[in-house]
């Protein structure tokens, strides 16, 4: 169990270094251009790359922390996701978006609530 929180803790710090760095670093490896960023699924109103990746996060962290640690693992999904977003206001060659941060924060709440489920279906 304690190389899945490290493993959580690593997927956690590169994430991070994925959202402070000022480009995309999936740009620069996919496209030699560090100035676009890939796109999974189209945008609706929120943004889909960012659901995703904060849906499989929070996924993992609350499979890993949710039993023991609820509340600080909820209160560190949603506080990660939106002061995240919020640096790009002071990181070169980044941007804030509404929709980015609502993608952020929903991909949280889904994952919440898939667990929420996945935890009252065991109690049956």
């Amino acid at each position: 169990m304690k190389l899945i929180k490290i493993l959580f803790f690593l997927v956690n710090l590169i994430l991070i270094i994925f959202y402070i760095y000022p480009g995309s670093i999936f740009g620069c490896i996919f496209y030699k251009d560090c100035s676009i960023q890939p796109q999974l699924t189209k945008d609706f109103v929120i943004s889909s790359n960012h659901f995703y990746t904060f849906l499989v996060i929070s996924l993992y962290g609350f499979t890993v922390f949710y039993k023991n640690y609820k509340n600080f693992i909820i209160f560190y999904l949603l506080s990660l996701s939106v002061i995240l977003e919020i640096s790009h206001l002071i990181i070169p060659n980044r941007s804030f978006q509404f929709s980015d941060i609502f993608g952020n924060i929903a991909g949280v709440i889904f994952s919440f609530v898939i667990i929420k489920f996945i935890y009252a279906w065991r109690q049956k």
